[in-house]
C-alpha cells in the first residue's frame, strides 16, 4: 500500500489519542445503557417481592451517588452486597460503585466489585456487563491474558458485538493488527446497524486499514 501522506497519518494519530483518552467513558455509557434495558423491570419486581429494608438501602445508595463521596458510595454498596446479595439491588449497586471507583483510579476496589457481580448476580446481563468492565480494567493494566480469558467466556449472542470489539482493543494493544481488525469486523457485523457505537468500531477499522 502506498505510504500515508502527512494528513492521513495525523488523522490516525488523532484517532488513537482520542480513543486512548475516551475508551472507558464510551464503553461505560454503552454498558450502562445495556443495564438499563433490563434494570427497570427487575426493579419493579423486587420492589414488591423483597423486604422494605433492601429497597431502602438501595435508595440510600442512590442518594450517596450524588454526594460525590466515594467512601459513602462504597459503604452503601457494601451494605447491600453483604445483606441482600441475591437481589438485583446488590448487583446494580456493586456495578455502579465499581464505575465510581474506576473514575477515581481505585482499580483494585473496582475489580473486586466487578468480580463480585460476576459471581453473585442473578441476571446474566449484569454478569456480562461486569465481565466486560473487568476486562477493560485489565486491558488498562496491560493484563492481556486476564482480559482475554474474560472475553473468551460464554455469553449471550446479544453481547457478541461488545465482546468482539473489546477483543479487538486487547489484540491491537499487543500489536496484533490483523487479528484486531478481524475482531473489529466481527464486532461491526454483530452490532445493531442503528447503534452509534458501530461508528466507533468503523473508525477503528479505518485506522487499522489505513495503517496496513
Amino acid at each position: 500500500m502506498a505510504a500515508l501522506d502527512s494528513q492521513e497519518q495525523e488523522q490516525i494519530e488523532t484517532l488513537k489519542a482520542w480513543w486512548k483518552d475516551n475508551a472507558n467513558w464510551v464503553l461505560g455509557l454503552v454498558l450502562v445503557a445495556v443495564v438499563a434495558m433490563g434494570g427497570w423491570r427487575a426493579w419493579q419486581y423486587y420492589q414488591h417481592k423483597q423486604t422494605n429494608e433492601s429497597a431502602t438501602l438501595y435508595q440510600q445508595f442512590v442518594e450517596q451517588l450524588a454526594s460525590n463521596d466515594t467512601k459513602r458510595v462504597n459503604d452503601a454498596a457494601a451494605a447491600l452486597m453483604d445483606k441482600y446479595a441475591a437481589t438485583p439491588y446488590a448487583a446494580h449497586a456493586a456495578l455502579i460503585a465499581a464505575q465510581v471507583n474506576e473514575l477515581g483510579k481505585e482499580s483494585l476496589r473496582a475489580k473486586t466489585q466487578l468480580q463480585w457481580v460476576i459471581e453473585h448476580a442473578s441476571e446474566d446481563g449484569l454478569k456480562n456487563v461486569a465481565g466486560l468492565r473487568l476486562a477493560s480494567v485489565l486491558l488498562d493494566e496491560k493484563d492481556y491474558a486476564g482480559a482475554m480469558k474474560l472475553l473468551d467466556a460464554k455469553h449471550p449472542a446479544s453481547f457478541d458485538g461488545l465482546y468482539a470489539d473489546l477483543k479487538g482493543d486487547v489484540l491491537n494493544a499487543q500489536g496484533k493488527s490483523a487479528e484486531a481488525k478481524a475482531a473489529y469486523q466481527q464486532a461491526y457485523d454483530k452490532l445493531d446497524a442503528k447503534s452509534p457505537y458501530r461508528n466507533l468500531v468503523q473508525m477503528k477499522l479505518d485506522a487499522l486499514g489505513a495503517a496496513k
